[in-house]
């Protein structure tokens, strides 16, 4: 849930909108190819019909909640944010993002949104609850993961990708940490605090230090190319268990961003190679995914030559790691975090809540 947080040093951690949407449709739904899902009339939810059994995540300015629904019996995650902590934080436009873009989108591989509330302390997020905890704790178990364990993540994060961009959306923090994995072993991107809608081109530094692309760092305005450049970094962090780019400070890690230079690992496969080289471009408009025929260059690429990209949406692909779920409730694959009094700050001012009014 902590966006922007740099990790331990090594630690594992543009086509226009008409084409992207022309080509979205191997990665959509067949159902959502016909037609745009009706507009649905959002389930009302009150506080006091949740229970609260246990805190799944932390972050800088809020936790998200395992709860359960006292009638239904229906789990959820609920993510609870200071009104202080985000004000002092100037992360106002960052959680207006993420409830309008959540809001907007309905994919297998993306987190659902069911419900907002705000009261004087707090904005309250109420989504789909995701048992098999974060790629990224699986990844630094494992060490690395074999060819087909990244090919396997690679291509549903391809098809998340696809679909947000068809939308006119760029993700921006595409990382281990923001990956879940569901009862079946499937992915769901999660944390869309710095997804953004795109108008034009977007001028924000926002992401993890090593995740960033060049075009971020210089500040030249960044579109859905930085989606790419992040989803090279993330195969070669899960084929080599390190990011190819690290440093002891955040602007060591930009310098070698800029230079560009990247030492592969001996172990790994010849075409996964050309594809991180040819992701991991500096020039935003000669890198892969973001030219003429955006996701279709990186999804016909040689490493995924014996995917069926039809049946990926529809979830035919085997994962390669089941988590264990005894239920669906089951917190086991997440860290056990303390059931404390976190947030003690008093009531906002009403002026304060202004902008959260509409939340």
């Amino acid at each position: 849930m902590e966006a922007g947080a740099a990790r331990a040093p090594g630690g594992p951690a543009s086509s226009t909108g008409k084409e992207q949407g022309e080509e979205a449709g191997w990665c959509l739904p067949t159902s959502l190819q016909e037609s745009p899902p009706p507009a649905e009339e959002p389930q009302q939810y009150r506080l006091e019909d949740l229970d609260t059994l246990a805190t799944v995540g932390t972050g800088t300015f809020g936790r998200v909640h395992l709860v359960r629904e006292k009638k239904a019996k229906r789990y959820f995650a609920l993510k609870v944010m200071s009104i202080p902590d985000v004000i002092r934080l100037k992360q106002e436009q960052h959680v207006h993002n993420e409830k309008a873009v959540l809001k907007e989108v309905i994919h297998p591989f993306l987190i659902r949104l069911f419900w907002t509330h705000h009261d004087e302390r707090f904005l309250y997020m109420l989504m789909e609850y995701v048992p098999g905890g974060e790629l990224f704790s699986y990844l630094r178990n494992m060490g690395r993961f074999n060819n087909s364990t990244g090919l396997f993540y690679s291509v549903e994060i391809i098809c998340a990708i696809e679909y947000l961009h068809s939308k006119e959306i760029v993700y921006r923090d595409l990382k281990p940490e923001n990956i879940l994995l569901d009862n079946e072993g499937h992915i769901k991107l999660t944390d869309f605090g710095f997804a953004k809608k795109l108008a034009d081109r977007t001028w924000t530094l926002c992401g993890t230090p090593e995740y960033l692309a060049p075009e971020v760092i210089q500040s030249k305005g960044h579109g859905r190319a930085v989606d790419w450049w992040a989803l090279g970094i993330l195969i070669f962090e899960m084929l080599s268990g390190f990011p190819p780019f690290f440093d002891d400070n955040p602007f060591g890690i930009y310098q070698k961003i800029l230079a560009g230079k990247i030492d592969f690992p001996r172990h790994l496969d010849l075409y996964v190679k050309d594809l991180i080289k040819k992701l991991l471009v500096v020039d935003r408009t000669r890198r892969l995914g973001n030219m003429k025929n955006g996701a279709d260059d990186v999804k016909r690429h040689r490493w995924f030559r014996s995917i069926d990209w039809d049946d990926v949406v529809v979830r035919k692909l085997k994962p390669p790691i089941k988590p264990k779920v005894s239920h669906e409730g089951d917190t086991s694959n997440f860290e056990a975090y303390p059931e404390d009094d976190w947030n003690k700050s008093p009531p906002v001012p009403p002026k304060d809540l202004e902008i959260f009014k509409n939340f």
